[in-house]
């Protein structure tokens, strides 16, 4: 593709700062120039592109979300989706590593003491070390207060023991967000910490093969008999998962942005085919069904970004944006699957072939509707707080 069409990537500018609109464009160019052409080689060779890592630092969005007495950009939410948006137009795989690292960042940044925020964020502003964030587990995903992990306390100390599944980051991290219960019989002992990669007894297990998202580094990870100090305790005993759930709905802004940006992708992926592919003697544009499609698309897609729009706005202003993530990430997430199934099937047979990007924005897009809570979950909030 030419990029001819990312123009329509730009609707509702005008509802942008110029700050903002400054920042889009120079995320969208890195998005096209640096992270779209290798995105194929990376989903084959499921390699996390590292160079793209490093050209993020370069850009500060490493430190996006990192105060700036730490050396951060400290971006407000909607600047923070914008960015998700812009990157994962590019590569989503790519998005996905860096909206985790600032996971960690937050969670160090709001719930970390001054020593541990002086000690390991403006390094993390620079790249490395990766943060990683260990909340899920294999019989606890969608509901985290039945976790296993557990973090005993030993004088200064605690010694971490679990597992943890589907950790994004987790062979490249240098640090983890860890939850754990500190009473292995009390769901509300959930309590948050600070692992250092290289500390004994944290193991990176085996690299999950996973439908899309290939080139992003998903792993499980073990602590066995961890011992990490009291002043790694971020949040206080039993304080932990009202953290994560905190910290997870501005994540969800950010996870909803990516949908939008994917689906954008695939949108100008079809509209572009759509003119230069002709049968019956006239492009497919011009045939209604397929006019129909596009119409359909775009109405998605931009509905979707004004929704995560009004999410991020409110987390800005102060309102409370449990509802508002939730709507933006379910609607947005379903759409880009939609999207993206409809770029398959308005490129035929072609679409269908892995040298075409909508294959793997077809696959890619259906764990933006998994990660960061499911569907099943957003819709669950969504009714609690309409009821």
């Amino acid at each position: 593709m030419t990029y001819a069409n990312a123009g329509a990537y730009g609707h509702s500018a005008s509802s942008l700062t110029e700050e903002e609109r400054a920042i889009r464009e120079v995320v969208r160019e890195f998005a096209v120039e640096e992270l779209r052409p290798g995105a194929q080689e990376a989903d084959e060779t499921e390699t996390f592109p590292e160079e793209a890592w490093d050209g993020l630092a370069e850009l500060d969005l490493t430190g996006l979300t990192t105060p700036e007495e730490y050396g951060g950009f400290d971006a407000d939410r909607s600047t923070y989706a914008l960015v998700n948006e812009e990157l994962a137009y590019g590569q989503l795989a790519v998005a996905t590593a860096l909206s985790v690292h600032c996971l960690a960042t937050s969670c160090i940044a709001n719930f970390g003491s001054e020593q541990v925020r002086e000690e390991w964020l403006p390094e993390m502003v620079d790249g490395r070390p990766v943060g990683a964030f260990c909340l899920s587990e294999p019989d606890a995903g969608s509901n985290p207060a039945q976790m296993s992990t557990t973090a005993e306390r030993d004088g200064d100390e605690y010694v971490i023991d679990g597992e943890k599944q589907w950790i994004t980051n987790g062979a490249r991290a240098g640090v983890y967000i860890v939850f754990a219960k500190t009473d292995a019989d009390d769901d509300g002992s959930i309590t948050q910490f600070l692992v250092p990669a290289d500390y004994d007894g944290v193991t990176v297990g085996k690299k999950e093969e996973k439908l899309g998202l290939r080139a992003s580094d998903t792993v499980g990870m073990q602590f066995d008999g961890v011992r990490v100090p009291e002043r790694y305790r971020l949040t206080e005993e039993g304080r932990g998962l009202s953290a994560a759930l905190k910290t997870l709905t501005g994540g969800r802004i950010a996870i909803a942005a990516q949908a939008v940006g994917l689906a954008q992708a695939a949108l100008d992926e079809a509209t572009e085919y759509a003119q230069q592919r002709e049968q019956f003697d006239r492009p497919i544009a011009e045939i209604e069904s397929i006019r129909n499609k596009v119409a359909e698309m775009g109405t998605k897609v931009q509905a979707s970004r004004l929704l995560v729009r009004e999410a991020a706005r409110q987390a800005d202003t102060g309102e409370d944006p449990r509802l508002a993530a939730s709507m933006a990430k379910y609607f947005a997430s379903e759409s880009a699957v939609d999207v993206a199934n409809e770029a398959v099937q308005i490129h035929g047979g072609y679409g269908y072939m892995s040298e075409f990007d909508v294959e793997r924005f077809y696959r890619d897009a259906k764990i933006t509707t998994i990660y960061e809570g499911t569907t099943e979950i957003q819709k669950t909030i969504i009714a609690r707080e309409l009821l």
